[in-house]
């Protein structure tokens, strides 16, 4: 092993996928979040081979945050029979506990639908994980407090601070070795400011490294998303139609709800109907009133007022029969479901229900990735395929960049800003190529720092 401690990027690296960077010092290796690959085919078949690294010899792993492209590869780990702990925080871990169930039955269900309806081209289709194999990653996770420093390994040891991108979202700090430590910045992917129901990232002194996102990092979001928003709820609202809002289960959807509450004590709309159809979201809005120690002052006066987290005529979906019947009923109404980026779950029933009918909208209310149905009716497509069948789009869809719970170009740099002592080097990190290289020229230009784009697979020196 080498001297040097070494960094590896095995995803979201040139991408903005299967979030995966591993740490090598002397004889111990841990993992720096364990994601799923989504998006284009040939991104998710590395989800299929086996690991690139040998799991019995990993000895933890870290996890930034509970989104699936950061921790649903948790349960391949254990099924290569990785055993040591994974770190996380406290509120991460109730997520987790409802987000990688979900993620098996959702595997699960779609194997067992392909090979119903036989549009699959494996025989039979499987899931790539189940339900023990989730059971087995759950008893791995070790829950952490922000702000207070833990073990890791012998050599390592790591501290939480929040990141304010969903609940339980860590900027994890990495001291790697116990005489004069290296000390790694890894970002994780990081909130807004000035957005609703979570505390704004926390500031950063000083890294000798740093791993940081770029989801957004060559671009701003727009001002006007919540006028947009409004807007798009009140002409649909006006041909009586029915408005589809693909939305992550995590984060997304808290925040939507919490948008469309506002607006109609602002009487910008008009109080519709609204049916949030995720199981899974249901859970998670729990959790999020639960862990109010990451509310911001907004979302203490929307409990004061509200008592939870709702919308004033608003129904929570439980059952796949409650859920068809939505795709029989009429408008005006707002249908919220995920995923996000339309590549699974209960809105691809939606979608299909209502794309072919221009009365109705399909609303992108955040990033879709390449290769996703999300990214392909995003640069507009005029025809979809679920579930085996081309469905002609004759609804229209609108995209809405700035509800995204990731932070801009101008949010990275204010706080890089805050950093008193700059890195040795900044590798950008879970961004699309452009977004990747336009960030690191950024801040190269601006703050003066050493910054590139990682590459996919290459190995680094931190020292």
């Amino acid at each position: 092993m080498p001297d040097l401690p070494t960094l590896t990027f095995y995803g979201a690296a040139g991408t903005v996928t299967g979030s995966k960077y591993h740490l090598q010092f002397n004889n111990e290796q841990i993992l720096l979040d364990a994601g799923l690959f989504q998006g284009l085919k040939e991104l998710r078949l590395r989800n299929w081979g086996a690991p690139p690294f040998d799991c019995t010899r990993l000895q933890a792993v870290i996890l930034s945050h509970a989104h699936i492209d950061h921790s649903g590869y948790l349960p391949v780990l254990t099924k290569y029979k990785f055993r040591g702990p994974v770190f996380c925080t406290s509120p991460t871990a109730d997520l987790l506990d409802i987000m990688l169930k979900d993620a098996a039955k959702l595997q699960e269900e779609d194997a067992r639908f392909a090979n119903k309806r036989g549009f699959s081209r494996h025989k039979p289709a499987l899931p790539l994980y189940d339900g023990e194999d989730v059971k087995r990653a759950l008893e791995r996770l070790r829950p952490q407090h922000f702000g207070k420093k833990f073990q890791v390994t012998q050599e390592i040891s790591a501290t939480f601070h929040r990141a304010g991108h969903i609940l339980g979202a860590a900027i994890g700090v990495i001291q790697i070795g116990r005489k004069d430590p290296v000390k790694l910045v890894f970002s994780g992917d990081l909130g807004r400011r000035h957005q609703p129901i979570l505390l704004e990232p926390d500031p950063m002194d000083e890294a000798d490294f740093l791993l940081l996102e770029s989801t957004y990092g060559n671009r701003m979001h727009p001002k006007d998303a919540l006028d947009k928003l409004a807007a798009i709820v009140r002409e649909t609202a006006a041909k009586d139609g029915v408005l589809v809002i693909p939305a992550f289960a995590v984060g997304r959807t808290q925040e939507l709800i919490w948008y469309l509450r506002r607006l109609e004590e602002e009487e910008k709309i008009p109080v519709l109907p609204v049916f949030v159809d995720s199981p899974m979201a249901t859970e998670v809005t729990e959790v999020y009133a639960f862990h109010d120690e990451e509310h911001d002052s907004e979302m203490d006066a929307l409990n004061q007022r509200a008592g939870s987290l709702r919308t004033r005529n608003f129904t929570l979906v439980e059952s796949h029969e409650d859920s068809k019947r939505l795709n029989r009923m009429n408008g005006p109404m707002i249908v919220i479901s995920s995923s996000g980026m339309a590549t699974g779950g209960r809105v691809l029933h939606h979608l299909e229900h209502r794309i072919e009918d221009e009365k109705n909208t399909i609303l992108l209310a955040g990033f879709q990735a390449a290769g996703t149905r999300g990214r392909t009716l995003k640069e507009g497509a005029k025809e979809l395929r679920f579930y085996g069948r081309d469905v002609p789009v004759r609804a229209r869809v609108e995209a809405l960049d700035g509800l995204s719970a990731h932070a801009d170009q101008e949010d990275i740099m204010e706080w890089l800003k805050g950093f008193k002592r700059p890195p040795k080097k900044t590798w950008i990190v879970h961004g699309e190529p452009a977004s990747c290289q336009a960030l690191a020229e950024k801040i190269c230009s601006e703050l003066g720092w050493d910054a590139s784009a990682a590459q996919d697979g290459a190995t680094v020196e931190l020292g």
